[in-house]
């Protein structure tokens, strides 16, 4: 069983910076990030596979960075030159059956969810 717990939410100013990590317990193939604004859907923002191989979407491409440290068994989202559209609520997600890994696969296991807030 996946288990998949968030931290390093909380406020930060526009242009600023902060880490998200995500606590894997659990085999995976398959790691993502995701974040949703009330009333709209979750979207995918970042991927990484086994290979370490990424991939994201546009408008963080540049700024936001995924990495896994296998050895602490934690992923990352290292946020940069954050903006007033990056606040929502950031979730990390996984799936543990190999197939395609990227922003369109379907992953099973999800956190809890940590919120971000950028103000100005």
């Amino acid at each position: 069983q996946v288990q998949l717990v968030e931290s390093g939410g909380g406020s930060v100013q526009v242009g600023g910076s902060l880490r998200l990590s995500c606590a894997i317990s659990g085999f995976t193939t398959c790691l993502g990030w995701f974040r949703q604004i009330p009333g709209k859907e979750r979207e995918a923002i970042a991927s990484i596979d086994n290979y370490n191989s990424t991939m994201y979407e546009g408008s963080v491409k540049g700024r936001f960075s995924i990495s896994r440290d296998s050895a602490k068994s934690t992923l990352y989202l290292q946020m940069r030159s954050v903006k007033s559209e990056d606040t929502a609520m950031y979730y990390c997600a996984a799936r543990s059956n190999w197939g395609f890994c990227g922003l369109r696969a379907v992953f099973i296991h999800w956190g809890q969810g940590t919120q971000v807030t950028v103000s100005s």
